[in-house]
């Protein structure tokens, strides 16, 4: 629920809101907030109602975008998404980026799907570069097998539950985009 977050923050910032003062306004946690605001949540109908009354904005403009985001993609979306997830076997960032960027606009939820699939590429490049350091203490190489295999293998998995339209999850991958 990326989107609503962003309409959500979009708005307070409008009104010239913090998120505390949202918070304080509506009864909910500035936690609460935060996380709507990042998409780390679906709010619910509860919820929405008060950041709407507290936002001065209509209920169904925020169920608007909410049944927008739940819209069914076509199997030829959908395999653009499978693609940016396979696209890691790589170990390159620019092809998962590049399908990315010219499919963003064209494909609804691909957003997630890139930025899940890139923070993962990105955290195991770091994990292999520290890795290569640690060659000059010998654990090195076992570590740079194992990244390789594992990396490959959680790739594999998740293209698997996205080609079945399933959660995944990639460990070990640290958020640098949200």
């Amino acid at each position: 629920m990326e989107n609503i977050g962003i309409k959500i923050k979009e708005l307070r910032l409008l009104k010239g809101l913090t998120q505390e003062e949202l918070a304080e306004k509506t009864g909910l946690s500035v936690r609460t907030i935060q996380r709507i605001e990042n998409g780390e949540v679906d709010p619910r109908t509860y919820t929405l109602s008060a950041l709407a009354n507290a936002l001065g904005v209509d209920l169904e403009e925020f169920t608007s975008t909410i049944a927008e985001e739940r819209k069914p993609i076509s199997n030829e979306q959908y395999n653009w998404i499978i693609l940016l997830h396979l696209s890691g076997l790589f170990n390159l960032v620019l092809p998962t980026l590049v399908v990315w960027i010219f499919k963003k606009n064209d494909v609804p939820g691909i957003d997630q799907h890139a930025k899940d699939a890139l923070n993962f590429q990105i955290s195991v490049f770091l994990y292999l570069m520290l890795s290569i350091v640690l060659l000059i203490v010998l654990i090195g190489l076992p570590l740079l097998i194992f990244l390789g295999l594992f990396s490959q293998v959680v790739i594999v998995l998740n293209t698997i539950k996205v080609m079945n339209r399933e959660p995944y999850r990639y460990p070990w991958s640290i958020k640098f985009l949200k």
